[in-house]
């Protein structure tokens, strides 16, 4: 079984010198390393031309032009050979059983189309710890249950991996593209879960095991969706792509259930009116309430779009999307 290695990159050298470094330390190491980057990216390719990672690794750079991480990793998949693509980021080092691991459990399961692992992230000179036995959940209302940083236990089934650390059969996504409708200037948010709901609802087995695990170190930002200050566009860009998979991959019951759970309850990373109420009387009060406005902005114009497209008779199914590009991080976390 021919493994491909997939790292979308974008101005992060030192990054990618250190995930490709652990790719070189492999127990197995992959018959591929596909590297998408930009065509203007002077600093990744002075880092690509290193006799230290070309001499070594089996390299494939995959050149794009325009932002956006759906499009890198669309570039990606069109390049990669291998009967299984492993998805990782740039700020991301797999532990040295990563790749063996990998091909172990596709091997032995016929089933399985996607597997996940852990993410140990790395910050403020730490390492988050914990343990979580759910991860990789979509409730019917429509909330997310990430964890995949904190999860424990044995192998299981789970509704969604992260970018981080996802692998898909080739067979499983031969017909799949990351969703090329998603907004945001480089992260493009949930294109993720996305893009592993539609290998579940194609009707293969997703699997998350805490023992395929990567180091991540996360990384700048260079987007509206900045780790530190995000932005209310990027706030409302994600809304926007929550609920266009909603609407996408739910059943039609359960659409109009995680509608109105957001709309009034939802999420401190997606406040409902619940949380508008609450913020009346806080401190914060008037950031807490844009916040809800974007939130909700994005929401409606998600809704909107999909009553249009369909209106109109146009494809509206994720994993459709093709183009070139590339960008930076992706995620999935506990919004409660």
């Amino acid at each position: 079984m021919k493994i491909t290695v997939l790292v979308p990159t974008y101005r992060r050298p030192q990054d990618l010198a250190r995930c490709l470094a652990a790719l070189q330390t492999q127990e197995r190491l992959p018959d591929e390393v596909v590297v998408v980057a930009r065509f203007d990216d002077d600093a990744t390719h002075a880092c690509l031309r290193d006799p230290r990672i070309v001499d070594v690794l089996p390299l494939i750079v995959a050149l794009v032009d325009v932002p956006g991480q759906v499009a890198a990793l669309n570039r990606g998949l069109d390049a990669a050979t291998g009967d299984v693509i492993a998805i990782t980021d740039d700020d991301a080092a797999p532990h040295a059983d990563w790749v063996r691991r990998i091909g172990a459990a596709f091997e032995s399961d016929p089933r399985l189309g996607a597997l996940g692992g852990r993410d140990w992230v790395h910050q403020k000179g730490g390492v988050l710890d914990g343990s979580r036995g759910l991860v990789g959940k979509l409730t019917p209302s429509g909330k997310i249950i990430g964890n995949h940083h904190l999860g424990v236990g044995e192998a299981r089934e789970v509704d969604l991996l992260k970018g981080a650390n996802m692998s898909y059969r080739r067979d499983a996504i031969r017909h799949i593209r990351f969703d090329a409708r998603l907004r945001g200037a480089g992260a493009q948010v949930h294109n993720d879960m996305a893009f592993s709901l539609s290998v579940k609802n194609a009707g293969w087995k997703l699997v998350y095991d805490p023992g395929v695990a990567v180091d991540h170190f996360p990384a700048e930002r260079f987007d509206d969706d900045r780790r530190d200050v995000q932005t209310m566009t990027a706030v409302r860009n994600a809304a926007y792509n929550l609920h266009l998979i909603l609407r996408d991959h739910l059943p039609p019951v359960h659409r109009e259930v995680a509608w109105w759970w957001y709309a009034l309850i939802g999420t401190r990373v997606y406040p409902g009116a619940v949380h508008a109420l609450l913020a009346l009387t806080s401190k914060k009060g008037s950031v807490k309430l844009a916040r809800w406005r974007a939130v909700r902005k994005g929401a409606r114009e998600a809704r909107r779009a999909l009553a249009q497209s369909r209106g109109t008779g146009a494809g509206t199914g994720t994993g459709t999307g093709t183009g070139t590009g590339t960008g930076t991080g992706t995620g999935q976390g506990v919004h409660a």
